[in-house]
């Protein structure tokens, strides 16, 4: 068994920032699983909190999957150039950032829920609005699981200008 110490500390540090990395893209997929999973017209208080919870916890993940992201980039992957010269990697890109647009409309509505809930009262949720928000998250699923295939592909070169 190899020990730590045996390890060289960048291959710790780039390993530790991938994990990172991954984690929070796991984290991300299932706290919009569990989302989706939860939303319906009138929900209870239980399930109106535990929506409110799992979107903190989202956008944290989120935040933390931008991050690491950021920092694989420019420090612990395989270079800026090999990202930044690769469209697949703008898609990928791009994808997380209409995610993230599209995230706001449900934060903005569990944010609003925030405030019956502290009076110990239940958030107003129409059939149209639970409708729109599993629309919504469908559509934030989507993306998020078409983000891993573009990494693969970008991981085997795919879209990098020929040498």
């Amino acid at each position: 068994m190899i020990g730590f110490a045996a390890i060289p500390p960048e291959v710790l540090s780039q390993a530790g920032v991938a994990y990172v990395h991954y984690v929070s893209f796991m984290v991300c997929f299932g706290a919009l699983v569990l989302e989706r999973r939860l939303i319906k017209p009138n929900p209870s208080k239980q399930d109106a909190t535990l929506m409110v919870i799992t979107d903190v916890v989202y956008g944290l993940a989120a935040l933390a999957l931008l991050g690491s992201g950021i920092l694989r980039v420019l420090y612990f992957g395989q270079g800026s150039a090999f990202y930044t010269e690769n469209p697949l990697f703008w898609w990928k890109v791009g994808t997380y950032l209409a995610v993230g647009g599209l995230s706001l409309y449900p934060t903005i509505t569990y944010i609003l829920w925030a405030i019956p809930l502290r009076k110990g009262e239940l958030p107003k949720v129409s059939e149209a609005l639970a409708k729109r928000l599993g629309w919504i998250l469908n559509i934030e699923l989507v993306g998020f699981a078409a983000i891993p295939f573009l990494a693969t592909l970008m991981a085997r070169g795919v879209g990098l200008p020929a040498a």
